[in-house]
């Protein structure tokens, strides 16, 4: 059963909150991370990691020093990164099938399964759709307001 406190955490969420290009979502994923450092509640994979060491040092613009993003990392280790199994991989390839997801999306769902959790914060879902126990939240639709009330996500105005 999902606690309704525990949120994954889709790459993008990370690399927006270091991305000053794009404004208003580096503010919503700034204020979405802000609160799960506070509640404690956030989560996220060793493939969620590995991409955001590999974006924000090679696609973001201007690049981040790959010394500042080893330590990020580090600070996000604390979220008990989950390592992706055999068992995850093949949730992932049961979810991929059932709902027609792409595989790396299916993965993170897994991982998110995997740990618990109630909501996976991602822009590459459909917002509030429910995947196996997991409501998809677009960090930029709603807002961290959503733990209080954890259920459907009603959109930020």
């Amino acid at each position: 059963m999902p606690s309704a406190s525990i949120v994954f955490v889709d790459t993008n969420v990370l690399v927006y909150s270091e991305d000053r290009a794009h404004l208003e979502k580096h503010g919503a994923a700034r204020r979405w991370l802000r609160e799960l450092w506070l509640r404690r509640c956030g989560r996220v994979s060793t493939q969620v990691l590995n991409e955001f060491y590999v974006v924000t040092t090679r696609k973001l613009k201007p690049a981040m020093p790959a010394g500042d993003v080893r330590a990020e990392v580090r600070r996000y280790q604390r979220w008990q990164p989950w390592s992706v199994d055999h068992a995850t991989v093949e949730a992932a390839w049961a979810v991929e099938s059932r709902y027609g997801v792409h595989y790396w999306d299916a993965l993170m769902v897994a991982a998110a399964q995997q740990q618990g959790c109630a909501a996976l914060l991602t822009e590459d879902l459909q917002h509030d759709q429910v995947i196996d126990g997991v409501r998809i939240l677009n960090p930029f639709i709603t807002g961290p307001e959503w733990l209080d009330n954890p259920g459907p996500a009603p959109a930020t105005p």
